[in-house]
């Protein structure tokens, strides 16, 4: 395993983080997967699709129990890993969620959408950061990815926003669909990855924020409503993150990365 490159990644038994897995397993180069998951059942239940999908892998992946939430998941995982391979060479923040959609519903209030988005998007995504740092400052080559969306403040400001096509005067304005809670909390996480950029350029430590598309997942929990918008499968987001593992954005470091392209804050 000493010759593998050791990635752990969050929110991985489904989704984006499922295919940036997958991704890894069919490079040609060899990695040590951490397939990091809320539920240690699903996350196995995941490993076992992807050997099935990825028979003739050079790499390896195994899940492990991690609930961006929960400190002491997070501390749990990281001497897991530190007693298995005592550092990583890639730390991918993936897991993500939104509640706009149960907000819009009635099934949440409007402030645990926005809390719970924070908590997992920016909270945890940082908590996992600053736990792991040890283990990824050990590696020859540490890259730090944040997983971002749709915040930036350059689209937002020329009204590139999910709206319909006509507001009525009042409020509440009647909705079928929102982004608020959710843009928010990547804007925050991309102030977040230009902080460990500055704080960890002495260090050697490549990081970005990755925009990897408008997606067919399950974030939200309306899948055929995202797929009847346009979504691509998410293994284009997999294969893209993977590129940047493997250096194809070296020259767009500490900043929001597209596939073929950089983006304004």
């Amino acid at each position: 395993m000493a010759s593998k490159n050791i990635a752990l990644v969050t929110g991985a038994n489904k989704g984006i983080g499922y295919e940036i897995v997958k991704a890894l397993l069919g490079s040609d180069k060899a990695y040590h997967v951490y397939l990091g998951s809320r539920s240690l059942e699903r996350g196995q239940e995941a490993v076992k699709t992807l050997q099935i999908e990825c028979p003739k892998s050079a790499s390896s992946v195994e899940a492990i129990q991690l609930d961006v939430t929960s400190d002491s998941s997070i501390k749990a995982a990281f001497e897991t890993v530190k007693a298995s391979t005592g550092h990583i060479d890639t730390l991918i923040n993936n897991a993500g969620i939104t509640k706009d959609l149960e907000f819009v519903r009635g099934q949440v209030s409007l402030r645990k959408n926005f809390i719970g988005a924070y908590d997992v998007n920016v909270a945890g995504s940082n908590v996992v950061t600053y736990m792991f740092l040890p283990l990824l400052l050990k590696s020859s080559d540490p890259r730090l990815i944040f997983v971002s969306g749709l915040g930036t403040f350059g689209q937002c400001a020329k009204g590139d926003i999910p709206l319909p096509p006509k507001l009525e005067r009042g409020w509440p304005k009647k909705l079928e669909f929102d982004t608020v809670g959710y843009r928010c909390t990547k804007a925050a996480l991309n102030m977040l990855m230009l902080d460990y950029h500055w704080k960890l350029q002495v260090d050697g430590v490549k990081v970005w924020s990755i925009l990897p598309g408008f997606l067919l997942t399950d974030l939200g929990g309306d899948k055929e409503w995202v797929r009847a918008q346009g979504a691509a499968h998410p293994s284009a987001g997999g294969q893209f993150v993977k590129r940047v593992v493997e250096g194809e954005r070296d020259a767009d470091t500490g900043k929001l990365i597209a596939n073929g392209s950089v983006y304004p804050f």
